[in-house]
């Protein structure tokens, strides 16, 4: 794939966290991205590598969010693949989330 320049970089990580945060724990009234369960955003592009992690590492929607995940990034013009890589370290508190989600969930 060709240089990306900077501007164009910017584009793809934008709609990424945009994407993010269309994408809702169906467990929880929060999306994803401001529910802190984002840990990191690698852009090996065309490759988007996402570090996450689950509410509880028992939760059952991990396949599923991690399916949604990698099928709306990968609409996004410069992204060809993502890979989710679920990770439980540091473990997720509700000090990680946003104001926003706190708000949706009624924590606030």
């Amino acid at each position: 794939m060709p240089e990306i320049d900077e501007k164009e970089l910017k584009r793809i990580k934008d709609e990424v966290v945009e994407t993010l945060k269309t994408i809702y724990d169906p467990e929880i009234p929060a999306d994803i991205y401001n529910l802190g369960l984002i840990y990191d955003i690698k852009y090996k592009l065309p490759i988007v590598e996402i570090d996450m992690t689950l509410t509880s590492p028992t939760c059952p929607m991990g396949e599923m969010l991690e399916y949604e995940i990698q099928t709306r990034l990968k609409l996004i013009r410069g992204v060809e693949d993502v890979a989710v890589n679920l990770v439980f370290e540091p473990e997720w508190t509700q000090d990680m989330m946003t104001e926003e989600a706190k708000l949706k969930t009624g924590l606030l």
